[in-house]
C-alpha cells in the first residue's frame, strides 16, 4: 500500500536497535529518505539499503549534537520525526536506586526526547510549506508508562511523562507551527528483539509478562514498525493526533502475584 511517503525525510532516533531497524526498513521500503541516528553501534544499520539512508552518530543528551542531527543535508528538512530512542536499566526497586541511576534513566529517555522534539520544532518553523504538510512526531513510549512496572520506576516515568505530558501538550503546540501537523505515541508490551531473547526463553519470566495478555505471545519488531509508519503517514492518519496506541496483544495490566505467592496468602 502506497503511504504516500516518497522521499519524506524521516529522523528515527535509536535507530540501530531491534525496533528502531525496523522502522528504518519500513520507511525506507515506502521511498522514504531515513536519517537513522545510533548513539554506541551502528553495525546492524549496515544491513539496510543504503541509497536514501543517512547514518549518523548522536549523544541525545547533548544539545549541540542534537542540533548536528538537524542540519541541513542532502535530505532537505526533516519532515516526520520518530523518537525512539531509550534505555531500561536492570531491575532495582526505587527504594534502592540510586540519585545517579535515577537522573541518568530520566535525561536518556524524556530529557532527550524534549531536545530532540525541540529541535524538530525550530526547524520546521522554516520549513516549506510542502514539509510542514505532512509534519509529524511520533514518540515510542511502552505499557510501562500505562501500568508501571516495578522495579523500573525510573523507566516507567520516563515512559509515561512522554506518552502523555509530553505527547498531549505537543500536539496542541505543533499546529501554531505547522496546522495539520500531528503528534502520536506508539506503546509496545513485550517485544521479541535481540535484548530481550535471553529473558524471553524464562518460562516463568514470559508467564508473568504474557498472563494478562489476551494473545498470549510477544510482539515481533513488526508489529510496532508497521504501527509507527502507518501513524506517520498523513494519507490514511492525517485526523489522527494525541493518541497513545498501545501495542501490547490487549494486555490488562502487570501480574503482581504468580500462583505460589497466592497460594501462600491462602494459607494464611
Amino acid at each position: 500500500m502506497d503511504l504516500d511517503l516518497e522521499d519524506t525525510h524521516v529522523l528515527i532516533t535509536g535507530a540501530s536497535g531491534g525496533i528502531g531497524i525496523e522502522i528504518a526498513r519500513l520507511f525506507l521500503e515506502q521511498g522514504a529518505r531515513v536519517t537513522a541516528q545510533y548513539n554506541n553501534n551502528a553495525g546492524t544499520l549496515s544491513a539496510l539499503p543504503q541509497e536514501k539512508l543517512r547514518v549518523v552518530q548522536a549523544d541525545l543528551s547533548v544539545e549541540d549534537q542534537v542540533q548536528r542531527l538537524f542540519n541541513d543535508g542532502p535530505f532537505g528538512p526533516v519532515g516526520i520525526l520518530v523518537v525512539n530512542h531509550g534505555v531500561s536499566p536492570p531491575d532495582e526497586l526505587l527504594v534502592d536506586m540510586s540519585l545517579e541511576r535515577w537522573q541518568s534513566t530520566i535525561d536518556t529517555n524524556l530529557t532527550a526526547s524534549f531536545l530532540v522534539a525541540r529541535e524538530y520544532l525550530r526547524k520546521l518553523s522554516s520549513a516549506p510549506d510542502q514539509v510542514k504538510s505532512k509534519a509529524n512526531i511520533l514518540f515510542v513510549g511502552s505499557t510501562a508508562g500505562k501500568y508501571g512496572e516495578a522495579g523500573h520506576a525510573d523507566y516507567a516515568a520516563s515512559k509515561s511523562a512522554i506518552m502523555y505530558g509530553l505527547t498531549l501538550s505537543l500536539k496542541n503546540e505543533i499546529v501554531k507551527i505547522a496546522p495539520m501537523a500531528r503528534v502520536n505515541t506508539v506503546a509496545p508490551g513485550w517485544v521479541r528483539t535481540p535484548k530481550k531473547m535471553e529473558k524471553l526463553k524464562d518460562p516463568i519470566f514470559v508467564h508473568r509478562a504474557l498472563a494478562t495478555v489476551p494473545l498470549k505471545k510477544p510482539a515481533e519488531p513488526w508489529d510496532i514498525a508497521t504501527q509507527v509508519v502507518c501513524l506517520c503517514s498523513t494519507k490514511i492518519s492525517g485526523h489522527i493526533s494525541g493518541q497513545v496506541v498501545l501495542v501490547d496483544g490487549g494486555m490488562e495490566g502487570r501480574l503482581l502475584n504468580g500462583l505460589s505467592e497466592t497460594q501462600e496468602l491462602e494459607t494464611l
